[in-house]
């Protein structure tokens, strides 16, 4: 604890010590020193100088103290790092259960916007391994990536594989939120059964994407219905539902909103909600806004709240970052909140991220905030922390943001902790 302390006043020695020579300017040449004038001998004893008599200046002694010193700060200085180093490595070991699951969820989810994208270029195979892949590694959506995976089977002419797959939805995922779509599409599954697979049914999905953007700008009271049954329809590929309701957010009609709406709350397409609240992000209207914070707390799923989150942003909602930021039980969600608000920069979002540091309770959520704060150079604000921060890691990372501040209040700042 002292060595951190003393690590502190080492980082402030540094900083004025730059400060002052950056204001002093270049150093000028010392004058050159004349020579000794001969000594007079030495008397055989020791003879006591006169009164105010002033001694000679040993300059080889003075030279050795000033570097006896800095080996000394030196050494407190790397203690003080190892310390750090140390508590650093503790909170990371502290939270490396959870960081392992954040990737793992991560991965997966990569994976299952692959296989996505491969059946929107009509890689059928590709996409039932990418789905397969993404379902084995138990993927907070792993239900979905069973029914694409399904949807990609049938799509081949693998019928008895593709009901194989739909079946495993209701006995793994019994209160999964695709066991609509999953019903939907078993029922178009049997009905093809025996078929090959049919060339037009390609050509019709192209057809139907061309239509759709040109009606929607010349007929959308006819064209809004239509788009809501394709939403609805399971032989409809991703690509061709997500068209769809992007057409729709970018028309003013109540209709084509209210849609929207409804998809962004939840329905029986867990990925369609997610791009619905994507979508809603660019209304930039209060009803859009108060919208999602109504979605971000009737859910509990973490990707729902994510997808919230990202739209805040699109939205420039300061003010229900902020509410997420200080009132989320979770620490990684407000982490989130809270790298999102320093996006803004705006004045008002420095003073939002300030206003979280005193209650805020995760170390790592409040090593976050005087990171985030430097960046947008609130030297006040460390200030504050620094001065009132009890926690001498904290303190000290908020005193070596300021030394790496061109400020003259973080200056002053520094010799304040010096004078102390």
């Amino acid at each position: 604890m002292k060595s951190i302390l003393r690590f502190v006043k080492v980082i402030a020695i540094g900083a004025c010590l730059v400060a002052t020579v950056r204001a002093q300017g270049p150093t000028p040449a010392a004058a050159p020193v004349p020579p000794r004038p001969p000594q007079a001998p030495l008397a055989p004893a020791y003879q006591p100088p006169p009164a105010g008599a002033m001694l000679p200046f040993d300059f080889e002694l003075a030279q050795q103290d000033a570097l006896d010193a800095q080996r000394r700060a030196r050494e407190d200085m790397a203690r003080a790092q190892e310390n750090v180093v140390r508590a650093q490595a503790a909170i990371a070991r502290g939270r490396a259960g959870y960081a392992g699951e954040a990737e793992g969820e991560e991965r997966a989810a990569n994976i299952y916007r692959q296989g996505t994208r491969a059946l929107d270029d009509r890689q059928y195979e590709n996409a039932v391994g990418d789905f397969s892949r993404a379902a084995d590694m138990k993927y907070s959506r792993a239900d979905g990536a069973l029914y694409w995976k399904a949807y990609a089977l049938n799509k081949l002419g693998r019928r008895d594989e593709a009901l194989a797959t739909l079946a495993e939805i209701p006995k793994q995922y019994p209160q999964s939120r695709w066991l609509g779509d999953a019903k939907a599409l078993e029922v178009e599954v049997r009905a093809e059964q025996g078929q090959g697979v049919s060339p037009e049914s390609q050509t019709d999905e192209d057809l139907k994407l061309y239509a759709i953007n040109s009606l929607i700008n010349t007929d959308p009271d006819r064209t809004i219905p239509l788009l809501s049954k394709l939403l609805n329809d399971s032989k409809a590929s991703p690509r061709l539902k997500d068209r769809a309701l992007f057409v729709l957010a970018q028309t003013s009609a109540p209709k084509a909103r209210e849609i929207v709406a409804q998809y962004a709350k939840g329905g029986t397409n867990p990925d369609l909600q997610l791009r619905a609240i994507e979508y809603v992000g660019t209304f930039n209207t209060k009803e859009g806004r108060d919208l999602l914070a109504e979605v971000y707390s009737s859910t509990n799923d973490p990707a729902v709240k994510r997808a919230v989150l990202r739209s805040y942003v699109t939205a420039r909602d300061i003010d229900h970052l902020a509410a997420v930021a200080k009132g989320e039980t979770d620490a990684s969600l407000r982490r989130e909140a809270i790298r999102d608000l320093a996006q803004m920069r705006r004045e008002n979002s420095v003073s939002a991220l300030a206003s979280l540091y005193p209650s805020e309770q995760d170390k790592s959520n409040k090593l976050e905030i005087i990171r985030l704060l430097h960046n947008q150079n609130a030297v006040p604000q460390i200030i504050e922390i620094a001065r009132n921060e009890k926690d001498p890691e904290l303190k000290m990372e908020a005193v070596r943001q300021l030394s790496n501040m061109k400020s003259k209040e973080a200056t002053d700042f520094m010799i304040d902790i010096l004078s102390k």
